[in-house]
């Protein structure tokens, strides 16, 4: 009789509406829907316009974690109010297409001067999809204390009682340890109110620095390998820390594909 394997923990970083990156590293991964765990750091919206695929896809995963990205976020306060905060202009058209397209709403996408007006409402999308954002966690920690938040957070601070916001938006975090590596201090030096074992980013890609692959700096790994531009997505086993990736966008997409 052969054993079943033992379920895994998972952890990907921003997928910017590329379904056939995110398609291509569960298969490649071998993810399990229904008893591996995945922890999907944010940013699921705002890029390529197959958001509507992506979400579908991730609801399929049994023990999934959704952590809120900044761009999750301006859906969030669109699927609340009816209004997007900055006009859909960060790479929002991709998400509106993509709703556009499989809601069933006919309407138009209308460039302004400030971003883009839409016959999109809050209501055309479906609820599943409203409850998954509505329900996604500013970070997560789990029993080891291993941190997985989208953007960061303020060291000199409890992280516990920072604004929700601060999780989705800071680059300090990884940036302060960038220089701080580069220092030739210890890693014991590199102080925080609250200590983690480990800790897992998305936000900032590693592009920025011409790496396509996940970087770890100190006990923080990054995860945005550029999938909401050229790069690839990344997905990683948090325990053996292999990793997978999905072909180069540029590759997957033409790239006037992306919005």
């Amino acid at each position: 009789m052969k054993r079943k394997q033992k379920a895994r923990t998972f952890v990907m970083g921003d997928i910017h509406g590329a379904y056939k990156a995110l398609d291509q590293c569960l298969q490649r991964a071998g993810l399990d829907y229904s008893s591996d765990v995945l922890i999907q750091l944010g940013d699921v919206v705002d890029g390529y316009d197959q958001v509507f695929e992506c979400v579908e896809e991730l609801l399929k995963i049994k023990n999934l974690i959704a952590i809120r990205g900044n761009h999750d976020a301006w859906l969030n306060d669109f699927l609340t109010t009816d209004f997007h905060p900055f006009y859909w202009t960060y790479g929002g058209k991709g998400t509106l297409l993509s709703y556009l397209k499989h809601t069933g709403n006919k309407g138009v996408i209308i460039p302004t001067g400030s971003g883009f007006k839409t016959s999109l409402n809050a209501s055309d999308i479906p609820l599943a999809h409203r409850e998954f954002f509505k329900y996604q966690k500013p970070f997560y920690i789990d029993k080891e204390q291993r941190c997985f938040v989208h953007g960061g957070f303020n060291l000199s601070m409890p992280f516990l009682e920072q604004a929700q916001s601060v999780y989705y938006w800071d680059r300090d975090l990884w940036l302060d340890a960038m220089s701080f590596s580069g220092s030739g201090a210890s890693a014991e030096e590199f102080e925080m109110e609250t200590k983690f074992k480990e800790i897992y980013i998305g936000h900032t890609p590693t592009t920025n620095w011409n790496i396509d692959k996940p970087m770890t700096v100190l006990n923080i790994t990054n995860l945005d390998t550029g999938a909401g531009h050229q790069g690839k997505l990344t997905i990683m086993d948090i325990n053996s820390k292999e990793y997978w990736q999905s072909d180069p966008l540029g590759e997957l997409y033409e790239k006037n594909h992306r919005s």
